[in-house]
């Protein structure tokens, strides 16, 4: 439901570009940068669940003058947002915004280490990680950009564990299970796992946070710069929104 509601947004959007290059021939970038996404953020409930704010990055907060409430409720999630400057008063945040559109991305919390067992439980089929500006560890969360092959008949199930070794507490493994849909064409998705009360707080400190997963070359890891959430964290831009929620 969540790929085919993104399909139909992805026309939707085709046909008001069309219908804007007709009346707008020479301000094609206009109508671009309102059918693509300018950011990742965090959405986060306002004080007392009074409303709602963006967490764009270290220091940024977004206050949306146009609308009063969270279409994801009070959920915490990330979402990709199209979003236009508004010369309003933002407190008590840092800058007011108008969103032209919002859409939430898969945010998950970390799976359960079972040791030994996490393949079986959790698929080891074969999958990559993008190396994207959304490929990053920030404000909390590690949000990756995968690709696997796939019918689009099938979700697939990912998740994500910490697997501490004994010289490092901040590594995790990703698994996939494919649900025996093993075979297609290959896809990209956009998940969000929240780290908060699963690795060790950092203190403050920058740390080396290690991600291991099975690729369709083999064992691959790749490693972040990760510091514990802190208040006010999170975002970073985009370029596309080439990517299909198939994925839980």
């Amino acid at each position: 439901m969540r790929t085919i509601k993104l399909l139909l947004l992805s026309l939707g959007l085709a046909v008001v570009a069309c219908a804007m290059q007709s009346c707008l021939d020479n301000d094609n970038d206009h109508y671009y940068n309102i059918v693509m996404p300018n950011a990742l953020v965090t959405v986060k409930p306002a004080a007392g669940n009074t409303g709602f704010y963006l967490q764009l990055d270290d220091s940024t907060t977004l206050k949306p003058v146009n609308m009063s409430q969270s279409p994801f409720g009070n959920r915490q999630v990330r979402a990709l947002v199209n979003y236009s400057t508004a010369d309003q008063d933002p407190a008590p945040y840092k800058q007011a915004v108008r969103i032209n559109w919002i859409d939430s991305i898969l945010t998950k919390p970390l799976a359960k280490d079972l040791g030994d067992d996490n393949p079986a439980t959790y698929g080891n089929d074969p999958v990559e990680i993008v190396n994207d500006w959304v490929t990053i560890a920030e404000d909390g969360y590690l949000t990756l950009r995968v690709r696997t092959l796939m019918s689009g008949q099938v979700k697939h199930i990912v998740n994500l564990v910490a697997t501490p070794t004994a010289d490092n507490a901040y590594v995790v493994t990703f698994y996939q299970d494919a649900q025996g849909d093993v075979n297609g064409v290959p896809a990209d998705a956009l998940v969000a796992f929240d780290l908060a009360g699963s690795l060790p707080d950092t203190g403050g400190k920058t740390v080396d946070l290690v991600l291991k997963w099975n690729s369709y070359s083999g064992a691959k890891q790749a490693t972040f710069k990760y510091c514990s959430r802190k208040a006010g964290t999170a975002g970073i831009s985009l370029r596309d929104l080439r990517y299909s929620k198939w994925v839980k």
